[in-house]
């Protein structure tokens, strides 16, 4: 490996309340945001996709985000970013589970 080249921050959500549209759009309203935070680089947010029913296969979450930064630092600075933090306040009573994933770019 020749060093990290981006890092890549996935979170997938499940709702409160799983049958709420509006709690559904309320969410991805709040995802949105984030675009607004200059260390991200790429913002994508995502349904569960109605593929092949597989052992290796959770569709069980509501929603999910997965974005790009240039570098550790970017992403620890997200994390504090004052938008990051009213995402999470206006959105966190949303959700009951999040889970993250950080991926360092495979080079």
């Amino acid at each position: 490996m020749s060093g990290i080249q981006y890092i890549r921050h996935m979170a997938l959500f499940w709702l409160k309340n799983p049958d709420s549209v509006q709690d559904r759009a309320a969410l991805a309203e709040g995802l949105e945001t984030l675009r607004g935070i200059e260390q991200v680089r790429t913002l994508h947010i995502g349904l569960p996709a109605s593929t092949e029913a597989r052992d290796v296969v959770d569709n069980s979450f509501a929603l999910s985000e997965s974005m790009t930064f240039d570098s550790l630092e970017d992403q620890a600075a997200y994390q504090i970013h004052p938008i990051h933090q009213a995402f999470i306040a206006r959105c966190g009573h949303l959700w009951e589970r999040v889970v993250v994933y950080d991926i360092a770019d495979w080079d």
